[in-house]
């Protein structure tokens, strides 16, 4: 079956079984692998994506329920504010370790980030209590979101 979808701005059209994972839309039909499989069962937010600027779980999330709501994938979450500040962050202080989960840590950070500027470290604990990182870099992705919440909105990336 066709489905019209919004990714990154764009209207995609993909022709595929309504229950096929956003997630295999997004990295098969589509062609962005940014947004990485982990577990497949929601459970470790590798394949976090924005759907209408929330967190979702696109390993669990069958294309048919997506509809006419906006999809953020990893490629585009720069041209969001929380999403530039969260990524210039990443950079500034080299979080990344594997890099695995990393896009999945980064759309969770962005999403709260867009909802609490200033967050707390419980905040923060809550809002990525859902993304596992195998390497352990719990301490590093905590002060990047609070050195991505000083940032002004006008971060630019690689600089």
């Amino acid at each position: 079956m066709a489905y019209d979808l919004n990714v990154n701005g764009e209207q995609r059209s993909v022709e595929v079984d309504g229950d096929t994972p956003l997630l295999w839309v997004i990295r098969d039909v589509l062609g962005m692998t940014g947004t990485k499989y982990g577990c497949g069962i929601a459970q470790c937010g590798a394949c976090t994506v924005h759907i209408d600027g929330e967190p979702a779980r696109s390993c669990q999330t069958p294309v048919d329920s997506v509809g006419s709501s906006t999809v953020t994938t990893i490629e585009a979450i720069h041209n969001t504010p929380s999403g530039l500040k969260v990524q210039k962050a990443w950079q500034d202080l080299d979080v990344v370790q594997c890099g695995y989960c990393q896009s999945g840590q980064i759309m969770s950070a962005a999403a709260l980030l867009s909802e609490k500027s200033n967050p707390t470290d419980a905040d923060i604990d809550e809002a990525m209590s859902g993304n596992i990182c195998r390497c352990g870099t719990y301490v590093r992705i905590r002060e990047a979101i609070k050195y991505a919440a000083k940032l002004d909105g006008n971060a630019k990336q690689g600089g």
